[in-house]
């Protein structure tokens, strides 16, 4: 696939999300992109699938906002029983759609939270879910490396909501320091278990919108500290 059909499949449905209530989010770069191995992190996801667990590493103190909204939807259930509603192997895996609970929903993949919800970061800001959104926290300059979570967006600011997505290339392409292309995906986790169940996800057959023919169900997703 082209840089730009493959970027057009992390974007969600603008016609079928509406008009966006955009609103500014912190948007201060640093430099280079930062290597992983120097991230400190304690916080972690253990995401329950159909096809077995995958543990990741969520980047909580250089992106709270992102890692806070994924955490609190996961603490609540939100997750539980979503399906994976794209796939395309040497690229990504993606889920978070609401509307991917039922697979053969023709609205999987256009989803988001309910508008207006808020939730806490670890310093005690409320944020609020503006048109079911969050603030692009564009603030870790970290590549979109094999194994990395990532957020999924309309292709327009401060889109992202429950959608994600994790890489199995390395994608620099979709790096938002990166000036030769318009993508803004942050990345705010990595896989640090079970990436052999992410590349069997992978390599499910797929159909049309490439959707797997078989569903791979999210259980659940459990949030733990150390």
């Amino acid at each position: 696939r082209g840089v730009v059909e493959a970027t057009s499949f992390l974007m969600l449905s603008l016609a079928t999300m509406g008009a966006l209530a955009l609103r500014a989010g912190p948007l201060v770069s640093r430099g280079a992109s930062t290597r992983l191995s120097a991230l400190q992190m304690s916080t972690f996801a253990t995401f329950k699938t159909s096809k077995g667990d995958i543990k990741a590493e969520l980047m909580m103190d250089k992106l709270p906002i992102t890692c806070s909204n994924f955490a609190d939807l996961a603490k609540t259930g939100f997750y539980d029983g979503l399906t994976f509603h794209r796939v395309i192997q040497g690229f990504m895996c993606q889920f978070g759609c609401p509307h991917s609970k039922d697979p053969k929903s023709p609205r999987a993949g256009t989803g988001g939270p309910e508008p207006g919800s808020t939730y806490t970061t670890p310093d005690g800001t409320t944020i609020t879910r503006t048109g079911g959104n969050i603030p692009d926290e564009l603030i870790e300059p970290i590549s979109n490396e094999v194994g990395t979570l990532s957020m999924a967006n309309t292709g327009m600011p401060n889109s992202g909501g429950s959608q994600i997505f994790i890489n199995t290339k390395h994608n620099a392409f979709l790096d938002y320091f990166d000036p030769s292309t318009p993508s803004k995906h942050p990345v705010f986790g990595k896989v640090v278990d079970g990436m052999d169940v992410l590349l069997a996800i992978e390599k499910v057959p797929t159909g049309q919108g490439d959707k797997p023919i078989d569903p791979v169900t999210v259980n659940t997703i459990e949030i733990s500290e150390d």
